[in-house]
């Protein structure tokens, strides 16, 4: 089916430029979209980064991570502390560092592990034992087991991470704690909201594994708002009163956090920008290199009666929808980019970002229409008398 006859006579000739042979919308869309989708990534991959570290995480997050404290000091600790911040939610649970050496018997060396899946093995790994299912976490495969068991030692497994592994329910796992080999069931899987910070684990046992174990404690406080003021007090007495405590700040954590995005984020726009001038260097090329048939175009155009306001509207409907093609097509291909990185890599929740396409939007017209417009001056400027002695 035909497409209805537009009546505006700039438009007809906007339109009729864009899609004609030779046309430098392949050329505009592709040099300049390609640069710009690059930037709308790295938009949005930074954005989303920031929104969770300074709105998400610190909303869920405690304010303070106490390690390393001794089995004799939790007591005191704890009527410390909660003399401090009476309205304060102070968790607190036992310690032990760990590493995994085994599956089913096969030693982890011998074994290909998933890229993604690797973190579990580097080194030691904090691991915890527990009569219940730790705060934060959900049963999702699998039976815990009843307060004061006694059987095989048994282990519930963080979810995402034991379905990386390949681990099902019934396989074993071997770590090695404090010189020695303990072998482990794997009873149950978990599924752990890691991004809240609070005190989770990959791992935790059943509290017979480690009957007699000289463990630690490890302990979050969250403050509520009415009481923020009382945070310089917690980090003096117990630094004070326990130098041997490490304490640590999960908001200054945060503030470095963000500073190093930011900074990387930076770092990457500027190389990406570099990527953007050779666009537009590409941009200028190849609307220099229309400029011959548009001198033509614009004498014939000029003799049939055509006047300079209507061939300056034309020309401005070209380049500005050609820009919106161009921001278009760096938005659907920058966003896919974007959500990829942060959802299957980064493992976050992306969310749109108007701003980033309202930037988009601007910068593909304001450089099309631009360097269109630089352009198209020498083209009207031309006597259709000289040039029609040519042709």
């Amino acid at each position: 089916r035909r497409v209805p006859r537009l009546r505006s006579t700039a438009l007809r000739l906007a339109v009729g430029n864009i899609h004609r042979p030779g046309a430098l919308t392949p050329s505009v869309v592709l040099s300049l979209g390609l640069g710009l989708t690059l930037m709308v990534a790295i938009a949005l991959i930074d954005g989303n980064l920031r929104r969770q570290v300074t709105e998400n995480i610190p909303a869920q997050a405690p304010d303070f991570f106490f390690v390393d404290i001794q089995n004799r000091d939790i007591g005191d600790f704890t009527t410390l502390v909660s003399g401090i911040v009476p309205d304060g939610k102070l968790t607190s649970g036992p310690m032990l560092r760990g590493r995994i050496v085994a599956f089913n018997g096969t030693n982890v060396r011998d074994m290909t592990i998933p890229p993604e899946a690797a973190w579990v093995l580097r080194g030691d790994r904090g691991i915890t034992f527990s009569d219940s299912v730790p705060e934060n976490s959900t049963l999702t495969e699998g039976e815990w087991w009843p307060a004061g068991y006694g059987g095989e030692p048994l282990v519930s497994f963080a979810e995402r991470e034991g379905k990386e592994l390949g681990l099902k329910l019934g396989d074993t796992v071997t770590v090695n704690v404090l010189g020695r080999n303990i072998t482990a069931r794997i009873a149950s899987f978990r599924q752990v909201q890691w991004e809240t910070l609070a005190m989770n684990f990959v791992m935790v046992f059943s509290p017979n594994t480690f009957a007699g174990a000289p463990a630690t404690w490890l302990a979050t406080l969250t403050i509520p708002d009415s009481q923020k003021n009382l945070a310089p007090d917690v980090l003096r007495q117990v630094t004070r009163t326990w130098p041997a405590i490490t304490t640590v700040s999960v908001t200054d954590a945060l503030d470095v956090a963000n500073d190093l995005i930011g900074q990387l984020a930076t770092a990457i726009r500027a190389a990406a920008s570099i990527a953007l001038a050779a666009s537009v260097l590409v941009l200028g090329g190849a609307l220099a290199a229309g400029n011959r048939a548009r001198v033509h175009d614009a004498v014939v155009l000029k003799t049939l009666g055509a006047t300079r306001g209507t061939l300056i509207t034309a020309y401005v409907l070209e380049y500005m929808l050609l820009g919106l093609a161009t921001a278009l097509f760096a938005l659907v291909a920058g966003s896919v980019a974007g959500w990829y990185v942060v959802v299957e890599i980064m493992k976050l929740k992306a969310s749109f970002l108007p701003d980033v396409a309202l930037m988009t939007v601007a910068i593909a017209l304001v450089l099309t229409v631009g360097f269109g417009l630089a352009g198209t001056w020498r083209v009207l400027g031309q006597k259709p008398a000289q040039v029609l002695r040519t042709i």
